[in-house]
């Protein structure tokens, strides 16, 4: 097997171990947010997520080959971070609590978008353009997901201000 194609193969391996432990967080993490447009954003990326894990199966068999995951410690140590947002949110008002929350969520986008570009170059370098096309529609929805965290931070961030605030004049 031609190098390249064993580093598309163990990264993929590594994002299948991934998205699977995130189907598991990220309900977790909408149970925990406090903001309803949050919680409603944490419900739909784990439907995309669970889309994810069936568009990596997809490009294990176009590869013709098993699809096998192999632990991803990076996700283990980013699940551990939310699930740590998630036991402090509960000692914090909810705009703080809910800013944690995208904090950690943002880590995971990051680190899944970094991951989906690299396969989607080795896939197109391979010439394996249906495998490369899977895994830019899974990074576009990464994308989509992160500037949604982006854009639901400013009102949190407002409320979270305005709070401090109040406590300071007591």
């Amino acid at each position: 097997m031609p190098i390249l194609k064993e580093v598309l193969i163990e990264e993929m391996q590594d994002l299948l171990h991934a998205e699977n432990q995130l189907v598991k967080a990220l309900p977790k993490m909408a149970r925990a947010a406090k903001s309803a447009d949050l919680k409603s954003a944490f419900e739909r990326h784990t439907e995309e997520t669970r889309g994810h894990v069936e568009r990596l199966q997809q490009a294990f068999e176009l590869l013709g080959v098993k699809a096998k995951a192999k632990p991803c410690k990076g996700m283990q140590g980013l699940v551990e971070e939310g699930q740590e947002k998630i036991s402090e949110g509960k000692e914090k008002e909810d705009a703080a609590a809910d800013l944690g929350l995208v904090a950690a969520a943002q880590k995971v986008e990051h680190y899944e978008i970094s991951g989906y570009g690299t396969m989607r170059t080795i896939a197109e370098q391979l010439g394996e353009n249906k495998v490369a096309k899977l895994f830019a529609q899974t990074l576009s929805e990464e994308e989509k997901t992160d500037k949604l965290l982006t854009k639901l931070s400013p009102p949190l961030l407002e409320e979270a201000t305005e709070q401090v605030e109040e406590e300071q004049e007591v």
